[in-house]
């Protein structure tokens, strides 16, 4: 016979990793280059001067410089105007 009873089996205990998504320098930080700006999914944050986009959607620097954070109007898919934000790196002068 069984000393214990049996625990009853679950169907949700799982959970996945964070992902650890956000803007990673601010507005007036200074970044290094190909320091990483932004991790997001989807393009959140557009790539502005001197910023790539790798294939997820991570912003990174290309050059050492400011970060700047500006919006621009842009004519999203059905014809509607959207305000997106625009990263940009600013080098010294």
């Amino acid at each position: 016979m069984a000393h214990k009873k049996s625990a009853g089996t679950t169907k949700n205990g799982r959970d996945s990793n964070p992902k650890y998504l956000g803007i990673k320098a601010n507005h007036g930080s200074f970044a290094r280059m190909g320091a990483v700006l932004v991790r997001q999914r989807g393009t959140d944050v557009l790539p502005g001067k001197n910023v790539g986009i790798g294939t997820d959607h991570t912003l990174f620097a290309l050059k050492d410089g400011e970060v700047k954070l500006g919006y621009k109007r842009k004519m999203h898919f059905d014809n509607k105007v959207v305000v997106k934000k625009i990263m940009h790196v600013l080098p010294q002068a």
